[in-house]
């Protein structure tokens, strides 16, 4: 097992000592780095909230983008299966002339 690494996330405007693994680091930093860009970005829509407002909206968009993936590569497995099956009618088609 690796040894933990400890790091400083920021996350807006605090600071959050967190142990990882250090095949993850680049993960988490980029991750962290996604977070605050949004948080920014909603700091410049929705003016006059407070963090807690801001991070509770990166946080839902963040779990919705997670979702989405989740079902758009379900989506893609059902195609796939399906076209596989076509193939293989296809294949028995040519098989029988």
């Amino acid at each position: 097992m690796d040894e933990l690494i400890a790091i400083s996330a920021f996350i807006g405007d605090r600071s959050y000592r967190i142990k990882i693994n250090p095949a993850d680091e680049e993960v988490v930093r980029k991750t962290l780095k996604t977070i605050n860009d949004k948080i920014v970005e909603f700091k410049t829509l929705f003016a006059g909230k407070d963090m807690q407002d801001y991070i509770a909206m990166v946080l839902i968009w963040y779990a919705t983008e997670q979702h989405a993936e989740a079902a758009a590569g379900i989506i893609t497995e059902n195609l796939a299966d399906r076209l596989n099956a076509l193939e293989k009618l296809l294949d028995n088609q040519l098989i029988e002339k």
